[in-house]
């Protein structure tokens, strides 16, 4: 079902390319689009892809969750691999996993602040909670998409800029795959 919120995201690249920057809570947008039943787990098992998929340094347990997560998922996005059932069980230990890595937390005076060690890693836990159906709000969507967008610039802070604007791009495609996939399935 073909949707206007690709064409906002595109305005938002524009804005970026031309301003700079833009906010992120634009991207609330997106919680409209994974109403839609299948987007939000289509959606985290695509991100989880491309945060396992990157290439880096991660060493260790975190490495080995990463290349874990490859070996379950593959690391191509394929328009028959967006709506793809994968072994819930060993998806769930997997989210489990991530998570208990990242189970490290330090009190600030506001309150515990959860420590993260691989950014990558995080999104894979996100990702798969959504895929997985332990996160369900469009709203869990849009965190998800914030956070694999954002760019820290120290001219902007924390939003999106620069390097947002090719995962934007790429956000934008997927969700033209997806609507073509609802569409002729």
């Amino acid at each position: 079902m073909r949707t206007a919120v690709p064409e906002k995201i595109q305005k938002i690249i524009a804005d970026i390319d031309t301003k700079g920057n833009a906010s992120l809570t634009r991207l609330t947008v997106l919680k409209k689009w994974f109403e839609h039943p299948g987007r939000l787990s289509a959606f985290g098992l695509w991100i989880a892809r491309r945060a396992a998929g990157r290439k880096g340094k991660t060493k260790a347990e975190a490495g080995a969750l990463l290349n874990e997560t490859r070996a379950l998922l593959g690391t191509a996005a394929t328009r028959e691999s967006l709506f793809q059932q994968i072994d819930r069980k060993a998806a769930e230990s997997l989210h489990d996993r991530a998570k208990a890595f990242h189970n490290e937390f330090q009190n600030q005076q506001w309150g515990p602040v959860r420590i993260i060690h691989c950014w990558p890693l995080l999104l894979v836990e996100e990702g798969l909670a959504l895929h997985t159906g332990l996160n369900r709000h469009p709203s869990d969507g849009y965190k998800l998409a914030a956070d694999w967008t954002q760019n820290y610039d120290p001219s902007y802070g924390n939003g999106l800029n620069g390097p947002s604007r090719g995962k934007l791009d790429e956000l934008v495609r997927f969700m033209f795959a997806v609507e073509a996939v609802e569409d002729h399935p």
